[in-house]
């Protein structure tokens, strides 16, 4: 439907006012993908959106890609493709993603991460620049005798934060698979208008933002504002106090059992242990004391 060949179209084609957002969104559709990745952050950059990391897996994940993101200022986490014709510079060597796994030492036991190596990305005759990277590598949950490497231009964070952040990329799986099944994306709309399909496409999209929002109503108690806080504040104070409580009546306790003191000495010990102790714990602990 968005090919730019008009004999390759499927359905009525019409010329449209290249001003028009149709026609903008038909040659943004026949432009490469890697293209569209670019266009659409500037967009959101120029809308005044914000973000730490960009993330993708292996489809958008090459070299130059990498670098222009990183050129917006914008660091970047996705899964490397394991390609032979995609190389990285590791000491001073052009190597791809299999040669340097093969190359290093991996890490043994329980380790979240197999391997963790700093590279620089980018070729700056081809990308223009060259940037620092890590890329680390994880086992494939799918076949435990296969890996899987992630590459992150933040070199300030570790390897157990590089994994979390990117797994949390698997959002957008759920996304796109609740609305395959449950919000009719693929079956619910048979015509041959891109325009329709490219609408059909935004309300199905709509309706998951709309059922977000009011699943995050029913279930997440943030939604009710400064009150939650202040809950949150509440408990966490009764939790405090009622544990110190609890451990200084233990001591006390233990004290008149094993060493059996007068109760002249028994009060002059706990003048002597509380004035030792911050204003804020003696607050806490004198109604104990007292009772």
């Amino acid at each position: 439907m968005s090919s730019k060949n008009d004999q390759n179209v499927i359905g009525t084609t019409k010329k449209i006012d290249k001003r028009t957002i149709a026609a903008k969104r038909r040659i943004m559709a026949q432009s490469k993908g890697t293209d569209v990745v670019i266009q659409l952050l500037d967009q959101a950059l120029k809308a005044g959106l914000t973000a730490k990391y960009v993330m993708f897996d292996t489809w958008f994940s090459n070299p130059h890609q990498i670098v222009q993101i990183s050129q917006r200022g914008l660091n970047v986490i996705a899964m490397v493709k394991k390609s032979s014709k995609i190389t990285y510079e590791f000491e001073e060597k052009r190597m791809n993603v299999k040669q340097i796994f093969n190359a290093c030492k991996k890490r043994r036991g329980r380790s979240r991460y197999l391997l963790s190596v700093p590279v620089k990305v980018g070729d700056p005759a081809k990308d223009g620049a060259q940037i620092d990277a890590r890329i680390v590598c994880v086992r494939n949950r799918s076949n435990r005798k296969d890996w899987i490497a992630l590459i992150c231009t933040d070199m300030t964070i570790d390897e157990n934060e590089i994994i979390r952040i990117y797994g949390k990329r698997w959002d957008i799986e759920v996304f796109f698979k609740n609305c395959k099944s449950f919000l009719k994306l693929g079956t619910e709309y048979h015509g041959l208008s891109y325009d329709a399909l490219t609408a059909h496409t935004a309300f199905v999209f709509l309706r998951y933002m709309f059922m977000s929002v009011e699943k995050r109503d029913d279930e997440d108690d943030r939604t009710i504002g400064e009150l939650f806080y202040c809950m949150v504040d509440e408990l966490a104070d009764i939790t405090f106090y009622y544990s110190l409580q609890t451990l200084v009546e233990a001591m006390f306790e233990s004290v008149k059992e094993i060493f059996q003191p007068t109760e002249e000495q028994m009060e002059r010990f706990t003048n002597a242990f509380i004035s030792r102790l911050p204003k804020y714990m003696q607050e806490a602990i004198s109604p104990s004391l007292a009772a």
